[in-house]
């Protein structure tokens, strides 16, 4: 422990797990210590179910109809992966792919007056959905065409529309959509929380919506991509990156002191020792002091003995409610996994309602996801703040990650690792600074 490091991480969520990957295949020297027993800090995956019971305080402890407590691992934090995003291109990149295996999630669902419909990604689905009349139809399949097309270097993809000054509200009009299809894509395709986008240039968007048809594109069914055994994996895998690469780990290790000189980090002490170092990275609860308060989320893990009525029976899928059909300013989603993912007892599911809190009866906000999942067996609340740091960690060089925020994908995280990485290197995060090295001295045989 009483060594120089280039580098410290502190706790094993997933942001810092891929950051401790990327530094280790750099070749910097790195120490990751978590105060846990476990990996993944907020973003881990509990089992037995015996221990969720318990984390909840929920003493009596689960009753015989849930199955065997080891076939349980449930997410704190659920998310998707979009087959097409950033931390797929992460797996791949770094080969963490190996120790992983994916599924393809079913299906992706919208709300609408009071019911669910599936989300229209292709121009046949748009054709036969229910969620529009005839002539929208024809005009959503505009639209959707002006967006494949669209190429931000060629102008002749534009139609008249310039991609840093037109808004997205311009853009609807342009193809005369009406409100609802301006809501499920807006919030089902481009994956926005609230409705501010609507008065920004809309090449984001266009740019969201490609990623979700390209995501779709892969797979088929829906856009998204989830582990077997539950997310809890992610972060293991990008710490045996890590290891592989010479990275040093500790678990159920205390930090009793963040040590600073001049306003700059130089080291940790944990049980009377001190690991010193060049730069730190962790996560809010490391640092109480360096962060602030940005808002709260509420989660309900539902454990559920059915699939979700409307769904096909789909053994996964997402819902989303657009917050104008609920009256709120955020979205409300729903993450569905079940005993096909490894992660719950034969037949039983699995479903998380989340949104982010804007009233001080966080739960009745949550109702109208709750009313989809009827009859719930057993439900689990947590209301997590939201922390960001104060400052950029340019002067003390602790950097320190976001909590992870209610969107059901892992796009805003990887925004996250990119620019905790920039600010760390000095230059833009580049994909290929991720690629195991071909002469790799510490390289796994081929499975």
């Amino acid at each position: 422990m009483d060594e120089e490091y280039d580098v410290i991480v502190l706790g094993t969520g997933l942001t810092e797990c891929i950051l401790s990957g990327i530094m280790s295949v750099n070749g910097k020297k790195v120490l990751h210590m978590d105060r846990n027993p476990y990996y993944g800090g907020e973003s881990s995956s509990i089992t037995p179910l015996e221990e969720l019971y318990k984390r909840f305080q929920l003493l009596e402890g689960p009753p015989e109809s849930m199955g065997r407590g080891r076939d349980w691992n449930v997410d704190l934090i659920p998310k998707f992966l979009m087959a097409n995003g950033q931390l797929v291109k992460m797996l791949l990149y770094t080969e963490v792919t190996r120790y992983l295996d994916f599924k393809v999630v079913e299906g992706s669902f919208v709300y609408k007056g009071g019911k669910i419909y599936k989300v229209p990604s292709t121009e046949t689905e748009a054709l036969a959905s229910n969620l529009m009349g005839m002539f929208e139809k024809r005009r959503f399949r505009k639209f959707l065409v002006f967006v494949a097309n669209f190429d931000e270097n060629d102008p002749k993809t534009f139609e008249g529309v310039d991609p840093q000054t037109t808004s997205m509200r311009d853009v609807y009009r342009k193809f005369d959509l009406g409100q609802d299809v301006i809501d499920f894509t807006g919030h089902a395709l481009a994956l926005y929380r609230t409705d501010d986008y609507l008065d920004q240039p809309c090449l984001e968007t266009i740019n969201r919506i490609k990623l979700y048809s390209e995501s779709l594109a892969r797979y088929g069914k829906s856009p998204y991509l989830y582990p077997l055994y539950g997310l809890g994996e992610l972060p293991q895998g990008f710490a045996r990156l890590s290891a592989i690469y010479g990275g040093t780990y500790m678990l159920n290790k205390p930090v009793d002191d963040i040590i600073m000189e001049n306003g700059k980090v130089v080291g940790v002490k944990s049980e009377g020792e001190v690991a010193r170092c060049k730069q730190l990275i962790c996560d809010p609860s490391y640092i109480p002091d360096r962060v602030r308060k940005a808002g709260q989320v509420i989660r309900i893990i539902c454990i559920l003995s059915h699939p979700i009525k409307n769904t096909n029976d789909a053994n996964s899928c997402q819902i989303i409610i657009p917050q104008n059909q609920v009256n709120r300013k955020s979205d409300i989603y729903v993450c569905m996994i079940s005993y096909a993912h490894n992660v719950a007892a034969q037949g039983k599911y699995i479903a998380i309602a989340s949104t982010t809190v804007e009233t001080t009866d966080p739960e009745k906000e949550v109702e109208p996801a709750l009313e989809l999942l009827e009859p719930i067996d057993q439900k689990f609340v947590a209301i997590s703040d939201l922390y960001e740091p104060i400052d950029d960690g340019s002067e003390s060089q602790v950097f320190c990650s976001c909590s992870y925020d209610a969107t059901t994908h892992f796009e805003t995280t990887c925004n996250d690792i990119k620019d905790i990485y920039k600010r760390m290197a000095g230059t833009a995060f580049d994909f290929e600074n991720m690629k195991r090295k071909q002469n790799d001295v510490f390289g796994e045989a081929e499975q």
